[in-house]
């Protein structure tokens, strides 16, 4: 018997419009849940966008206000795709509809509003989810589990670096990603939030952080028109207004069981389009994933003998959590987009089991108190505890 689950989309960006393809993705990728995605309902505030829902995208109807999608009867589940600044008033709105919803990260502009979202919905006893697509690429799951396995003995520390160029560019847009009141912080809860929680999933739960931020580019264009999807679309004037928020970060890091590490995070490089790096080490190897290469993974085993000891490049295949969901064989790469479905079948197996299986709100709130640290400890220079959430997290199963 095939389970028919109502979806709503809330804001059409790139996100929204990738959680849209993900939950088509579902009844073919996962087709072991017996369920079926209805695309009810989109809401966004532009009406081409509201047509293109409609006409493009196969939803039902398209709303302008997020409160008549979140009162329709038949969305069962939401996505939250909005800015920043929206998330903690769209996300309380829908506990109060009793809507389990997928959210993007950050989940708020601080760690008081991602307190507010995690305990209003584990107070309905709602399941959610929070966008760490990271997680998901099966080299990670990989990784993950010959360190579970000791396969890397004792951790010793890791390395995480999330260096990307989308704001290299002077000339980019003051948008509302560089407005600390609508933003909060900058890189720190755009990037370094996603290295952050894939260390945390990977090692373990950072207690403590001594940072240092930078905002390299001061100032930008003001723009005079709207937005496309994404990063892209605006139409800039010869006006230009400070920027609000870090360009860079860097933090030490000291985890729970004893490892050490290194975070960085860069929204304006130059030369590395999405270079997203994670090196893990212990007494007895290490693995080391790049995401502009999502599909291998480098792993050393042992001491081995001079002139081999090195790494050995292991590449994604059906023997890695998800893959052939998505691929026959090795060889043939997933993307960025599959990372997403495997998400949104996380989302919607939570939503129907009761059980807890994507990344959660509490985990949206663990994530935003290390952000919290990171820019309190880049403010005073010193080093800051990070407080311990009391939510469910999935990042230590």
């Amino acid at each position: 018997m095939i389970k028919r689950i109502g979806v709503g989309v809330i804001s059409l960006g790139w996100m929204g419009r990738l959680h849209t393809r993900s939950y088509k993705a579902l009844a073919e990728r996962y087709p072991e849940l017996g369920l079926a995605c209805d695309l009810v309902a989109a809401c966004d505030p532009v009406d081409a966008t509201r047509e293109w829902a409609v006409d493009v995208a196969g939803f039902q109807r398209a709303y302008a206000d997020y409160q008549d999608l979140l009162a329709d009867p038949d969305v069962d589940v939401v996505s939250i795709c909005a800015p920043n600044y929206l998330h903690r008033e769209i996300a309380l709105a829908a506990v109060a509809a009793g809507k389990p919803f997928w959210i993007e990260k950050p989940m708020g502009v601080s760690a008081t509003e991602s307190r507010e979202i995690a305990q209003a919905a584990a107070g309905a006893g709602l399941a959610t989810a929070v966008g760490f697509n990271y997680r998901h690429v099966p080299a990670i799951q990989y990784a993950r589990q010959l360190i579970r396995d000791g396969k890397l003995g004792r951790i010793t520390n890791c390395r995480v670096w999330f260096i990307a160029d989308y704001a290299s560019s002077p000339d980019g847009p003051l948008t509302w990603r560089y407005d600390r009141t609508r933003a909060g912080a900058g890189v720190v809860g755009d990037l370094l939030s996603h290295g952050a929680d894939l260390a945390q999933y990977l090692v373990g739960r950072i207690s403590s952080v001594s940072a240092l931020t930078d905002t390299f580019i001061r100032e930008r264009p003001i723009p005079i028109g709207s937005g496309g999807v994404g990063h892209s679309g605006y139409t800039i004037g010869e006006e230009k207004g400070p920027v609000g928020n870090e360009d860079w970060v860097a933090v030490l890091t000291r985890f729970d069981g004893g490892a050490v590490g290194v975070l960085e995070a860069s929204r304006v490089s130059v030369g590395p389009r999405a270079e997203y790096i994670v090196e893990v080490y212990g007494t007895d190897g290490s693995v080391r994933w790049n995401f502009e290469s999502l599909n291998h993974l480098d792993v050393c085993l042992g001491l081995g003998e001079a002139p081999i000891q090195g790494y050995t490049r292991v590449m994604a295949g059906p023997g890695m959590p998800d893959f052939d969901r998505f691929q026959p064989g090795a060889g043939t790469s997933m993307g960025f987009d599959d990372l997403k479905a495997v998400e949104a079948a996380q989302f919607l197996t939570s939503v129907t089991t009761g059980e807890q299986v994507a990344p959660s709100a509490g985990d949206g709130w663990a994530a935003a108190e290390i952000d919290e640290a990171v820019v309190a400890s880049a403010a005073d220079g010193q080093w800051h505890e990070v407080p311990t959430v009391d939510a469910v997290t999935t990042f230590g199963r």
